[in-house]
């Protein structure tokens, strides 16, 4: 394959990582810069993965030299002053910033951050090193779609650019690139721009085309991107916009399973899969559809099995292949499908190379992990169990396609754990080669803070770790719950296009569990807001429960019926109101709080679609809420069936969604 993948959009400064897709390791590979702007100096070492860093606006063409031939790769540079900005995901602080790694020193070279100046830097929730300030004159980052049709003998490709949400520009302000992928034989010759529309004779169309765009104003948008593909032997062609999530995604639930507790009540299965296996008719009873399991390779014997001494075997203490196979098959007898826990950064210092590598320069094995001065690993925080790959290694990128390759087959998808530490390269190629085989495979992100650009040809859900602050901050009492809304549109600000889709979550396997942070009172309305802001809701096993202990083995035993009963009110109003979920735009709704209730502790919103529109009512405070607003609704709550009239307005004491009136 070889080819370095689809253009790249960048500003001045920033590095771009350049490798070849699906390597060699044995063979040699040359990037040269054989066009560039005037009056450009900017160079390329000659090693098979590299860095590029524009030094001046401009179209840059950079050339790869393989065994089998030479490639190219367009690169559009920006002015610096127009890198991107964005409000990013305030709170996580730089424990999430891509490019470094916390207490144990400077790592992440090989990482995802466009850092200036050829090393990965801070990032803000752009995550294209965007200034933590920007100055006043500029107004945010814009977001733009496009779409392709077939028109007589052209494929025909609009843009619709929108700008960011507090911007004074009027769509109408904001230019539009397009960038036509090198790798697709269709040059800039045969295609005619006019402002946002391009047009390519379907005469030109070898195979495919592939268009990539962006929308300009004080700086670019996250790209979108089409293709026009011809399908068979015949003169049919067919149309895919290659940034959307899979149609089924989107109005998952999902539910995460702590693999080595969440059955370990049973002591008569003979592997923890055939336990697990024994557990999916409750979670079919619950509602759920898709599982996400932790870890489930040979590891180094931590329970959370992150640290991965082999990217190819079933853990022994789980079952082995058959083992998992077995359990995959039995959750997709009920309609369900399996998310594969995905670990690429690093591996367990007992994996055979790091064994070999370290205090060892001359081991073969040296150069496929990151080193610190000290001669200790690149790592993350205080992670001394692990060691970072290094992604300039050819040996790692082929051995960690293949690992993909080889699970891929046997999942419905991935969740990309720390997918802000591997390069934003080998994502892209990535997806690409798992998309190829299977359209409907899921990418999901774990990035802290969100990073926009990784919905750029890298993944298709990502973790709201947004959401999942404020949702913290407001059930601590810390913030009102307002700022729950303003968490959701912080995907906007931020630079995320709308065709992105986020996984809602109020605790997971690394979390203290909300309940015991926030109190009850708190966790219901939390509770509700997964099921009724847009998103896709998750739940970690046992929260439906009351479970206390995040990764205690689960107390079935003494599970709360009362904290169930509400799960299984909350699964069912999303079941059957549609508007809840994907489907239903959010809008704000004036209220006022009367009674005891702290004001701060109640938000309104409402989920507006075509067929029918609703209004929630969340209070996260302990005393019942009666909230007057100025839709007229059914007062009937659709969550408890009960009405929920009062003479100010309508009560809430968790969560209430009432039914616009016609």
């Amino acid at each position: 394959m070889d080819h370095p993948g689809p253009p790249q959009f960048v500003a001045v400064g920033d590095a771009v990582q350049l490798a070849p897709r699906d390597p060699d390791p044995e063979a040699t590979y040359r990037w040269t810069v054989t066009e560039a702007p005037i009056a450009s100096e900017a160079t390329v070492d000659d090693g098979a993965v590299e860095e590029f860093v524009p030094d001046v606006p401009g179209r840059y063409r950079l050339t790869l030299e393989t065994p089998e031939g030479r490639h190219h790769l367009t690169v559009r540079v920006f002015p610096g002053d127009h890198r991107p900005t964005g409000e990013g995901a305030g709170g996580a602080g730089a424990a999430g910033r891509s490019g470094y790694s916390g207490k144990s020193g400077y790592s992440g070279r090989s990482g995802s951050a466009r850092g200036s100046g050829g090393k990965s830097g801070p990032v803000s929730g752009s995550g294209s090193g965007a200034r933590e300030q920007p100055p006043e004159h500029e107004d945010g980052r814009p977001r733009v779609r496009l779409n392709a049709e077939i028109e007589a003998d052209e494929a025909v490709v609009r843009a619709t650019p929108t700008p960011h949400p507090d911007s004074s520009r009027d769509p109408s302000d904001l230019d539009v690139e397009f960038l036509l992928d090198d790798r697709d034989g269709v040059t800039r010759g045969d295609v005619t721009v006019d402002d946002r529309e391009l047009r390519v004779p379907l005469a030109a169309i070898d195979e495919r085309v592939r268009v990539h765009g962006v929308a300009v104003g004080a700086s670019y948008s996250v790209a979108d991107a089409v293709s026009v593909d011809r399908l068979g032997d015949g003169d049919d062609v067919g149309v895919t916009r290659l940034n959307d999530p899979p149609a089924w995604a989107t109005d998952a639930t999902l539910y995460e399973i702590y693999v080595r507790g969440y059955a370990a009540d049973d002591d008569e299965a003979e592997t923890t899969f055939e336990a697990l296996e024994k557990r999916l008719d409750y979670l079919e009873e619950l509602g759920v559809d898709t599982l996400w399991l932790t870890p489930v390779l040979q590891h180094d014997g931590a329970p959370h099995g992150y640290n991965i001494t082999d990217f190819f075997s079933i853990a022994d203490d789980l079952g082995d292949r058959e083992d998992y196979e077995a359990f995959v098959d039995a959750a997709h007898d009920r309609g369900m499908r399996v998310l594969f826990d995905l670990v690429l950064n690093h591996s367990a210092r007992d994996h055979e190379w790091f064994r070999d590598a370290y205090r060892n320069p001359d081991s073969p094995y040296r150069d496929r992990y990151e080193w610190q001065e000290s001669g200790e690993p690149g790592t993350y925080f205080d992670w001394e169990l692990i060691a970072n790959f290094d992604f300039t290694s050819l040996e790692v990128r082929r051995h960690l396609l293949e690992a993909a390759d080889t699970w891929a087959a046997v999942a419905d998808g991935f969740r990309c754990d720390m997918a802000w530490a591997v390069p934003e390269s080998f994502w892209k190629e990535l997806r690409e080669r798992l998309k190829a085989e299977d359209p409907e495979f899921l990418l999901l992100d774990e990035t802290i803070p969100y990073i926009a650009d990784f919905h750029e040809g890298m993944f298709d859900v990502h973790f709201d770790t947004t959401l999942y602050f404020a949702l913290r901050q407001v059930g601590r009492g810390h913030e009102p719950a307002d700022s729950l809304l303003e968490a959701v549109e912080g995907r906007a600000r931020s630079g995320f296009p709308d065709h992105a889709a986020f996984m809602l979550y109020l605790e997971n396997h690394d979390e203290t569990r909300y309940l015991v942070e926030c109190g009850d009172d708190a966790a219901k309305a939390a509770a509700g807001a997964l099921f009724t802001l847009p998103g896709v809701p998750m739940l970690y096993g046992g929260q439906e429960l009351g479970q206390r202990g995040n990764r205690d083995p689960l107390a079935w035993d003494h599970a709360r019926e009362d904290v169930r009963a509400h799960y299984d009110d909350l699964l069912a109003l999303r079941e059957a109101h549609p508007v809840l979920g994907s489907a239903g735009d959010l809008a704000r709704v004036d209220h006022e709080t009367a009674g005891s209730a702290d004001p701060d502790d109640v938000v309104a919103f409402a989920r507006e679609g075509e067929a029918a529109s609703y209004v929630v009512l969340l209070n996260f405070g302990p005393e019942t809420a009666v909230v007057g607003i100025d839709e007229a609704v059914d007062a009937t709550d659709l969550v408890s069936g009960e009405s929920r009239a009062a003479a100010e307005g309508l009560t809430v004491e968790d969560v209430a969604v009432f039914e616009v009136a016609d």
